[in-house]
């Protein structure tokens, strides 16, 4: 595989040792397939930040650690990879551990790797867990600073959280839902990827009680289990539509949108009002084509600058700017759609 990086960068990137990579890079044989794997991943990384590498300033190698669907892990990488030349003299550098779902277990020995390996930050998204926070306390420990992305570890030695205030999110998704609603009769279908994530919860803790306050008479239909996967998210849908005919309106926490559309098609079911969150490939069809109703956005670009800039204040290579203010949440219609929306 034809490249310009050194064997140390190279190995450096994959978080391996010079003699593995320098065995896959010359077919010496000897290393697992999955090793083997993670060198050349390594290698298109270092081509996607290749604007970087070359510039001068203090260099900073980071790990991304996220259990979400994949459509979600690409946004991040994405805006991570768009903001990299805004971070500038600063060099920072990314490592990768995208898992779409999978037990407490497999995630905490990634965080474990990390700490012995080392690493100058971890931004994160997992599951709200003692064992997670135990992880993230072996990480501080080590001197790796954690900041949490989009669902937060309040009970963490985790550094700061990034991302929006997910119960005013989850008010906010109710106060739509209302308003579009009107006087008519139904239930909502409350969808949440996994009850262990925080992020969610708050949402829905915010959404539970507004409705609570404002529309007594709705019951909420919650579904539960799928980690946002279309593969799942379709079967558990199909279910509660077909257990109760007047829900007909969505509240969307964790994703999994496209199967939840289909099984309204598939029944024959009119739904009124759907709100999601995030402007991911799937919900910037879903919207343009108005199959949902509006998308609850923050700027993820903006939150992975303030993620790294987070890491490098905890360096000490940027002043403290004192406490940071949650990211604003944008209510995306299809006649709004931010700059540089598109669907792929």
């Amino acid at each position: 595989m034809r490249h310009p990086y050194p064997i140390r960068e190279i190995a450096r990137q994959a978080g391996l040792s010079e003699a593995t990579v320098d065995r896959v890079l010359n077919n010496r044989g000897g290393v697992r397939e999955s090793t083997a794997m993670e060198v050349h991943q390594a290698i298109k990384d270092l081509d996607r930040q290749r604007t970087q590498v070359r510039i001068g300033g203090r260099t900073f190698m980071i790990d991304i650690v996220m259990q979400s669907p994949q459509r979600f892990s690409t946004a991040v990488r994405n805006a991570l990879e768009a903001e990299l030349p805004a971070l500038q003299p600063a060099v920072m550098r990314s490592r990768f551990h995208f898992r779409e779902t999978g037990a407490a277990s497999e995630l905490i020995a990634i965080l474990d790797k990390i700490a012995k390996r080392g690493s100058q930050g971890v931004i994160l998204k997992a599951p709200d867990v003692p064992e997670v926070g135990a992880a993230v306390g072996r990480l501080v420990a080590a001197g790796i600073p954690v900041v949490t992305l989009v669902s937060d570890l309040p009970s963490s030695a985790r550094m700061a959280y990034v991302g929006i205030d997910n119960r005013a999110a989850g008010t906010t998704a109710a106060y739509l839902v209302g308003q579009w609603l009107g006087d008519r009769a139904g239930n909502i279908l409350t969808t949440i990827s996994r009850g262990v994530f925080r992020g969610e919860e708050e949402r829905e803790m915010g959404f539970r009680s507004a409705i609570r306050n404002t529309r007594p008479h709705r019951t909420l239909v919650e579904v539960t289990g799928s980690d946002g996967l279309d593969a799942t998210q379709y079967d558990l849908v199909l279910d509660a539509l077909q257990r109760d005919p007047s829900i007909n309106a969505v509240y969307s926490m964790g994703g999994g949108n496209a199967a939840t559309v289909a099984a309204f098609a598939d029944l024959g079911r009119e739904c009124a009002v759907f709100i999601a969150h995030d402007l991911d490939q799937d919900n910037t069809r879903l919207l343009r084509t108005h199959r949902i109703s509006a998308v609850l956005h923050h700027d993820l670009r903006h939150d992975m600058r303030r993620a790294c800039q987070t890491i490098m204040r905890a360096h000490r290579a940027l002043p403290d700017e004192g406490p940071a203010l949650p990211s604003a949440i944008q209510v995306v219609t299809p006649y709004n759609m931010p700059p540089g929306s598109t669907v792929a």
